[in-house]
């Protein structure tokens, strides 16, 4: 997971991370998203990680692609673009698979593959001077990767105009589409995302969340019997958990749900 432009921070059953490549409006380089996946890619959750979260040294979140790198795609070739194409699909997809809660805290410019890196994360906190851009179309490029999971946030005719006129948003129009969950003063970024990681943490269970999040991308886009048919597997799975004996058992013997976090984690 080690790389320079990429920070760690260990706190408890938190894990903070930072691009820190703030010269270049962290952008995503080969090696920066290799590091990334690697991370995401682990099992966390076996660390006794139960949340990541994810932020940016200097005044923009990232800017995307690495311009150096981008430039030498101009000479590349169908199968050397299809291995840069993949790389990327392992970043997006290590954070969608990824069973610790993950936020991501996005200020000043969140564009392509940093906005799409961003919105992977379950949660985005995102500061009130923030803007997002999915800029692919303009450099006829197309943002393919992202539009698999934008389903996930947004209704279709606002991923349509996302990707299709390539504006930036402002962090109040990403909150009405989906696209972040919270919009916050700028000084109250990291804040807010503690605040909003605990809570959660507090009320649910890491194990409920882990198998949550992997049944929602498991049914997305699968016709509605086979979606029921699995979604009854994992009802009926989840019943034989440590976790769901323990919240069963302090329920009936307290009438309130245990608290999933102590204090002091």
């Amino acid at each position: 997971m080690s790389h320079e432009f990429l920070e760690t921070k260990l706190d408890g059953d938190l894990l903070w991370v930072t691009l820190n490549d703030p010269d270049r409006a962290n952008a995503l380089s080969p090696n920066l998203i290799a590091a990334l996946t690697d991370l995401y890619g682990s099992d966390l959750r076996a660390r006794g990680i139960r949340a990541v979260l994810l932020g940016a040294a200097g005044k923009h979140f990232s800017a995307g692609a690495d311009l150096t790198h981008l430039g030498g795609l101009l000479e590349a070739g169908p199968e050397e673009n299809r291995q840069d194409s993949e790389h990327l699909r392992g970043l997006f997809e290590s954070i969608l698979r990824q069973e610790a809660l993950t936020v991501a805290m996005v200020q000043g410019a969140c564009v392509a593959g940093g906005c799409g890196m961003a919105t992977a994360h379950d949660f985005v906190v995102a500061a009130e001077t923030s803007r997002f851009l999915y800029s692919e179309a303009r450099i006829g490029f197309v943002a393919a990767l992202v539009a698999t999971y934008l389903p996930l946030r947004m209704r279709g005719s606002d991923i349509r105009e996302m990707l299709l006129d390539p504006e930036f948003v402002t962090a109040q129009r990403a909150l009405e589409t989906g696209l972040v969950n919270r919009v916050v003063a700028e000084g109250e970024l990291r804040q807010v995302a503690e605040q909003l990681a605990v809570g959660i943490l507090k009320r649910a269970s890491s194990e409920s969340i882990a198998r949550t999040k992997r049944l929602l991308l498991e049914v997305h886009g699968v016709p509605l019997p086979e979606a029921l048919r699995r979604a009854a597997v994992v009802n009926a799975e989840a019943r034989a958990t440590e976790d769901c004996k323990h919240g069963i058992a302090t329920f009936l013997a307290t009438k309130a749900p245990p608290s999933w976090r102590q204090s002091g984690e």
